[in-house]
């Protein structure tokens, strides 16, 4: 065997082309269940059989399509009655009276296809979308851990079966090969390099083209792929483009177009598989205990850390729930590892349901870096950066990443655009290297500690015009009595960053007669910024934007 073929990629196509009612029909089935669960709690009589007979009627789900109602999708009793997809509702309803009809729900459905395509991360982390009913799975090298490519076609197909859809699948060495085998030839197992006699006998309208182009294809006597393939390259190109002929070619296994999974590929991945699906908060800690202990053996060996971790837990009913941590430096430690999803763990809001039990849980490394070695027992320095990074790892954990922040400077005299919040995992070296304006020795700050995300509003009767400050204000109903004043300092607005409407502020640093300090300004300048319509002056708004401390 060539190397060119060892390293030949091999694609699982799925294909689930009833998918719309397959949805339908399965929320249906639940919401049914759930109905009888609690009729039997409450000691009501079961659901009557009359529910499910009317269940088991040909169902349709319809679109409109160019201001007519159309079949967009049928379930198995509809065919049978001789309904298909693109056909009237009006045509249908008079071939089947006793039809049950669904709107279609694109949004539901490429909802639903997204969840089996989490399903189907168990099998490989290369998972794409092939949209609007279909998926492919990228199973080179792994086929051999579920006993090879026939037992894993075999799995993927008969649990989505026993889930309620009707399902095509192919493995062949290009994504649209495979895809093209799903059409007509479902099951079929085509090895690296026969392609092309695979898909020769299929009908040209498996390759998925435009309907235009399967219309001239068949119209020019060419009604199978084999048939097509016959021909010239040029002749194809110059007739029905030249995107159909790269179509054909990967078609025909003459080169590939790469899948694009929906999901990056982590760094580093180790997983855990159950003979008998497991439940209880003590099997889950440690199975991810003895998880991060095998992640962390592996980025060792190259000298690496994580900085994010997701750790996806599979349900045995195909629901899969993923959950993420940071950290602000790279982790090499299995208990740092530990600790973060047990606090991750206990404060989701929404806690983790097994339902009946995980049978798979996989911990991934899904951003790695460079650990670089560091004298940690001598340089206090060092040690306590480490320290105050590990509790902000601990804290984002439990209250999320984006809640703990640090500030660093910005160049502005804008008070509110003069600092900046960002997460502090990501930004701890650059807040603890930022350099802040110095306090003068002696003096009160020129700033307060405290500024309002909103300036409020204040209500000042009568201050010294035009640029004295109140003698009183009232904020938040209370009336203060100002005994002493620093200022104004005037702050001009950044002209190049707003469109001439944000006025000059003059501030002032206030005290009040409870020894109470304030910073609060007025927005605009008396009498040249603040004149109504008509040109005469206004009287001024006036803020506060922060407290001393």
């Amino acid at each position: 065997m060539s190397a060119s073929s060892v390293n030949r990629r091999r694609i699982l196509s799925l294909w689930l082309p009833r998918l719309p009612i397959d949805r339908i029909k399965r929320k249906l089935a639940q919401d049914i269940a759930s109905q009888a669960d609690a009729r039997e709690v409450a000691g009501l009589p079961l659901p009557q059989a009359g529910e499910a007979k009317k269940a088991e009627l040909p169902s349709v789900v319809v679109a409109k399509d160019h201001n007519a109602i159309l079949l967009h999708a049928v379930d198995e009793a509809a065919v049978r009655a001789g309904l298909s997809i693109g056909l009237p509702l009006a045509n249908a309803r008079a071939i089947c009276p006793e039809l049950t009809v669904y709107d279609a729900d694109p949004a539901a459905d490429l909802k639903t296809l997204s969840d089996v395509a989490d399903w189907c991360d168990r099998f490989t982390p290369l998972v794409a979308l092939d949209a609007p009913h279909g998926l492919f799975l990228d199973i080179t090298g792994c086929a051999h851990l579920f006993g090879g490519e026939r037992a894993l076609l075999q799995i993927v197909t008969g649990a989505l079966s026993r889930r309620g859809f009707a399902v095509s699948a192919a493995i062949a060495g290009t994504s649209i090969a495979a895809r093209t085998l799903t059409r007509t030839a479902s099951g079929k197992i085509v090895a690296d390099g026969e392609e092309a006699a695979a898909v020769g006998p299929l009908p040209v309208s498996a390759l998925g083209a435009d309907a235009a182009v399967t219309t001239g294809l068949r119209r020019a006597g060419l009604k199978t792929i084999g048939d097509v393939a016959s021909r010239a390259p040029h002749e194809i190109s110059a007739r029905f483009g030249a995107a159909f002929t790269t179509l054909l070619g990967h078609a025909l296994g003459q080169g590939d177009a790469p899948i694009n999974p929906r999901k990056p590929l982590p760094d580093y991945i180790v997983e855990k598989r159950f003979a008998e699906p497991i439940a209880t908060d003590t099997m889950i800690a440690m199975t991810l205990s003895s998880l991060a202990k095998m992640l962390v053996a592996a980025m060792d060996k190259q000298g690496k850390g994580a900085r994010q971790l997701e750790a996806s837990f599979f349900r045995t009913d195909g629901v899969v729930r993923a959950i993420t941590v940071e950290t602000g430096r790279p982790v090499t430690r299995s208990a740092v590892i530990d600790r973060l999803f047990r606090e991750r763990l206990d404060a989701l809001a929404d806690p983790l349901d097994p339902g009946f039990g995980f049978d798979l849980i996989r911990l991934a490394a899904g951003r790695t870096e460079i650990v670089v070695q560091q004298q940690r027992d001598l340089d206090a320095t060092i040690h306590d950066n480490d320290e105050l990074s590990a509790l902000i790892d601990r804290i984002a954990a439990r209250i999320g990443g984006k809640r703990v922040v640090v500030h660093l400077p910005l160049e502005s005299h804008v008070p509110e655009r003069s600092a900046l919040a960002l997460p502090a995992q990501h930004h701890l070296a650059a807040a603890g290297a930022a350099a802040w304006p110095e306090r003068v020795a002696g003096e009160p700050p020129l700033r307060p500690l405290r500024l309002f995300e909103r300036p409020e509003p204040i209500k000042v009767p009568f201050a010294t015009v035009p640029d004295g400050p109140p003698h009183q204000f009232t904020w938040r109903r209370a009336l203060h009595a100002v005994v002493r004043v620093e200022g104004p300092e005037r702050i001009a607005m950044e002209w190049w960053q707003q469109d001439g409407k944000q006025l000059t502020r003059d501030y002032f640093r206030i005290e009040d007669a409870e020894g109470l300090r304030f910073w609060i300004f007025r927005d605009g300048l008396y009498e040249s910024e603040l004149r109504d319509e008509e040109g005469k002056p206004v009287s001024p708004n006036w803020y506060v934007h922060g407290l001393f401390a």
